[in-house]
C-alpha cells in the first residue's frame, strides 16, 4: 500500500509545480491576450486565446520568455490586420519587438513596451506620427518605421536616445525640419529619410557618426554640411539643395566615381577663374568709358537698383505684419502669415505664448484650408435611420447624437442641435459656431468633418471614436470588458488637459469649455482621448444648469457665471472619476457619499484613505507616488474658490509628472 501510495502522491505533486514554473506573469498575459484580440485573432498565431492562457509555458507562436517574463515578439510577415491593442506597457521585459511586413492600420500606440532595444514596425499601414513614448526609451537601439502611412512633424523627442544605432523613417509623409534633438543620436550609425516631405537644412546631422545616410527625395534645403560629404554610403538626390553640386555629389559618391568628379570640379574651377579675369577687364573698360559721361547716368543706375533691391516681395498686407508688435502675434496672426506662404517676423518671440503659437504656425501649410463637408439633410436621414431611436447613442443638454452608417462601411457622428436653443430661427448662429469649431485643431478635440443647417434642422458631423466615452468605459463596462490600467488613466487625463490647455491658452480668444465631464472625453481604438463639444460654449447660455450632475464648479449658480477656471473644476470632477471608479453624483450611495467631490476631496492628502479611494477595478495596481501626485493636482483643481484653482498649463506639467 504504501509503495502505491508513494508513487502517487509524487506524480500529484509534480503536476501540482510544472504550472508553477509554467505561468506566464499576469501582466504580460493581459497585454497579449488583448493584443491578440486587437490582431482580429488570427489563425495564424498558434497557441494564442483571447482570454487566459500562459504564453511562456504554451509556447505560443513568436513568443520568447525568460522565466515567467515575456522577453520578445517576433510576429514579421504573417499577414496580421488590426491594430496592436492598448496594452503594449504592461510588456516590461520585452526587449525585441517585431511586427514588420504586415498590414497593421491605425496609429501606432502611444504606449510601446517601455524597455525594448528594438522596434521594427516597418512595412505595414500605419497613420499618424510616431509615439512620444519612444523618447523615455533610452536603451533604444534600432527604431524601424519605414514603409507606412505616417505624417506630420517630428517631435524634438530624441534627446533621450544617446544608444540608437539605426533609424528608418523612409517612405512615409513625414514633414517639417528635422528636429535639434537629432544632434543628441551619439550612437547613430544608420540614418533613412528618404521619400518624405522634410524641409530646412540638415545641419542636425553634422556631427553624428553616420556611415549610412539616405534623404533622398524630401525638400531639404540649404548646403550639405562638409563631415556629411565624407560618408561612403550617402544618397542626397531630389532635394532644393543651395549647393548645385549637391545632387551631383550624392551621384558620385554613390557610384564611387570620386576622381571623375573632383577632375570635373577642377575644370569648372578653371572655366570659371577665366571668366572672372574676362569678366574684371571688360569692368575696366566700361568704368573708363563712362568716367566722361553726364552724372545722370549714376542717378539712373541707382534709381534702376533701389527698384531691384527693395521691390516687395509679398503684398502690402505682409509688410504692415512685419511692422505690428511683437505682442500682437497670436495665432490668427501667424496663421495669416501661413496663409502668404511665408514665415513670421524676426521679433514674434516675444509674444508670451511663442513655444506653442509656434508650433501650430509650424503645422500649418499654406495651402492648408479649414474646411468641412456641407451635408445635405436626406443623406444623413438615410445614414441615420431619420435620426431613428436605433442609432441615438447619447443625449446631451443641447441635443441628441446618432451614429450614421454608410454603404461604404464610413462611420459619422451626428449631432443634432435643438433648435429651440438658438435664437431667430438660428441658421446664422449656427454657422458662426461652425465656423468657430474649425478653428479648433488639437490631436485631443474631436474632428469636426462636417455640417448640415436645412429645413429647421443643425447638425453637426464628426468622426466617429467607436470605443465611445469613458463614463461608459468607468461606469458601464463590466470588470472583464474594463481595460483601464493606471498607465492609461494617466494617459487620458493629461490627453484631455492637453485639449483644455489649447481652448485656454492657445486659441485667441481663450474659450471656454463650459461642459467638461467623461461623457464627453471620446476614446479612439488605442484609447487616446478626444474633447468632444468643443467650441458649443455658445448654446450653454439658453439651458438649465443642475447643480447634481457633480461637474459643476460652486461658482456657476448660473450659465454667465462660469469662467475658466470652472472648466479647471469640472476636468478635477473627471480626475476623480478615474482615480476611484466612481460618478460626479450618484443618489445611490449613502448622503455623505453621494457628491464624489465632497465625499473625497477632505482625504487627498491622506495617503491611507486616498488608497482606500482608489477604483478597485485596478486591484491595487499603481504606483503610490504617482498616486499622490495625482491626487494633489486634483486637490488643486476642485478648491471651493476659483482664484486657487491652477491654470491649465500648470495642471499639463503636474500631470506629466504623474506618468
Amino acid at each position: 500500500m504504501v509503495r502505491i501510495f508513494l508513487p502517487f502522491s509524487a506524480l500529484l505533486l509534480g503536476l501540482l509545480i510544472i504550472p508553477l514554473h509554467g505561468k506566464t506573469d499576469s501582466p504580460d498575459v493581459a497585454a497579449l491576450t488583448v493584443m491578440y484580440t486587437s490582431l482580429n485573432s488570427p489563425s495564424q498565431l498558434t497557441g494564442w486565446r483571447s482570454s487566459g492562457g500562459d504564453p511562456c509555458g504554451e509556447s505560443w507562436k513568436g513568443i520568447e520568455c525568460s522565466g515567467s517574463s515575456v522577453t520578445e515578439i517576433r510576429l514579421s510577415g504573417l499577414g496580421l490586420t488590426g491594430t496592436m491593442g492598448y496594452q503594449l506597457s504592461s510588456l516590461t521585459s520585452v526587449t525585441y519587438f517585431d511586427l514588420s511586413k504586415n498590414k497593421l492600420s491605425g496609429d501606432i500606440p502611444y504606449q510601446l513596451p517601455p524597455n525594448v532595444l528594438h522596434i521594427n514596425l516597418a512595412s505595414n499601414s500605419f497613420t499618424g506620427g510616431i509615439p512620444y513614448s519612444i523618447s523615455q526609451m533610452t536603451d533604444l537601439k534600432y527604431l524601424n518605421l519605414g514603409h507606412n502611412r505616417l505624417s506630420g512633424q517630428l517631435s524634438d523627442m530624441f534627446g533621450k536616445l544617446p544608444k540608437l544605432s539605426l533609424l528608418d523613417l523612409s517612405f512615409n509623409s513625414l514633414s517639417g525640419n528635422l528636429p535639434p534633438s537629432f544632434a543628441s543620436l551619439k550612437s547613430l550609425s544608420t540614418l533613412y529619410l528618404h521619400n518624405n516631405q522634410f524641409t530646412g537644412p540638415i545641419d542636425a546631422l553634422a556631427r553624428l557618426p553616420l556611415d549610412d545616410l539616405n534623404v533622398e527625395n524630401n525638400r531639404f534645403t540649404g548646403w550639405i554640411p562638409k563631415k556629411l560629404k565624407d560618408i561612403d554610403a550617402i544618397q542626397t538626390q531630389g532635394n532644393k539643395w543651395s549647393d548645385p553640386q549637391a545632387n551631383e555629389i550624392s551621384h558620385s559618391f554613390n557610384n564611387n566615381g570620386n576622381t571623375k568628379f573632383l577632375l570635373k570640379v577642377g575644370a569648372i574651377a578653371v572655366s570659371v577663374v577665366i571668366l572672372l579675369i574676362l569678366a574684371v577687364f571688360l569692368l575696366v573698360i566700361v568704368a573708363r568709358k563712362s568716367s566722361s559721361s553726364p552724372p545722370s547716368h549714376f542717378l539712373d543706375d541707382e534709381k534702376f537698383n533701389q527698384k531691384r533691391s527693395f521691390s516687395p516681395l509679398v503684398s502690402r498686407e505682409f509688410k504692415e505684419l512685419q511692422t505690428m508688435e511683437a505682442t500682437s502675434f497670436t495665432v490668427d496672426t501667424l496663421d495669416k502669415f501661413a496663409s502668404m506662404g511665408v514665415k513670421p517676423p524676426p521679433n514674434w518671440q516675444k509674444s508670451s505664448s511663442n513655444n506653442e503659437v509656434m508650433s501650430r504656425f509650424s503645422s500649418r501649410k499654406s495651402t492648408d484650408l479649414i474646411t468641412a463637408t456641407a451635408y445635405s439633410l436626406e443623406d444623413l436621414q438615410g445614414a441615420t435611420g431619420s435620426f431613428g431611436l436605433v442609432h441615438d447613442i447619447g443625449q446631451g443638454s443641447i441635443g441628441h447624437v446618432y451614429k450614421a452608417k454608410y454603404e461604404d462601411g464610413k462611420v459619422l457622428a451626428v449631432k443634432k442641435i435643438d433648435s429651440a436653443i438658438l435664437e431667430n430661427g438660428g441658421s446664422e448662429e449656427f454657422m458662426n459656431v461652425v465656423s468657430r469649431i474649425l478653428q479648433l485643431r488639437h490631436p485631443n478635440i474631436t474632428e469636426l468633418v462636417g455640417h448640415c443647417a436645412e429645413n429647421g434642422y443643425y447638425l453637426l458631423v464628426y468622426q466617429f471614436l467607436k470605443n465611445g466615452s469613458l463614463h461608459d468605459f468607468l461606469h458601464l463596462s463590466d470588470e472583464y470588458s474594463k481595460p483601464l490600467t493606471w498607465n492609461t488613466r494617466i494617459r487620458i487625463a493629461l490627453g484631455t488637459a492637453r485639449a483644455v490647455e489649447y481652448l485656454h491658452e492657445i486659441c485667441s480668444p481663450s474659450t471656454m469649455h463650459k461642459n467638461i465631464k467623461s461623457s464627453n472625453i471620446l476614446l479612439d481604438t488605442e484609447l487616446n482621448p478626444h474633447l468632444s463639444e468643443c467650441g458649443l460654449a455658445t448654446f450653454y447660455q439658453h439651458t438649465s444648469w443642475s447643480s447634481e450632475d457633480g461637474y459643476n464648479a460652486p461658482e456657476c449658480i448660473k450659465p454667465s457665471a462660469y469662467t475658466l477656471k470652472s472648466d479647471v473644476y469640472s476636468f478635477g470632477v473627471v480626475m476623480l472619476e478615474l482615480l476611484t471608479g466612481r460618478k460626479p453624483f450618484d443618489s445611490s450611495k449613502p448622503i455623505e457619499e453621494q457628491s464624489l467631490v465632497g465625499w473625497a476631496a477632505p482625504h487627498l492628502h491622506n495617503i491611507n484613505a486616498l488608497e482606500d479611494m482608489v477604483d478597485p477595478a485596478l486591484r491595487g495596481l499603481y504606483p503610490p507616488k504617482s498616486l499622490s501626485r495625482f491626487a494633489d493636482v486634483i486637490a488643486l483643481c476642485v478648491q471651493t474658490e476659483p482664484e486657487f484653482r491652477p491654470l491649465m498649463s500648470e495642471v499639463v506639467q503636474s500631470l506629466g509628472r504623474c506618468a
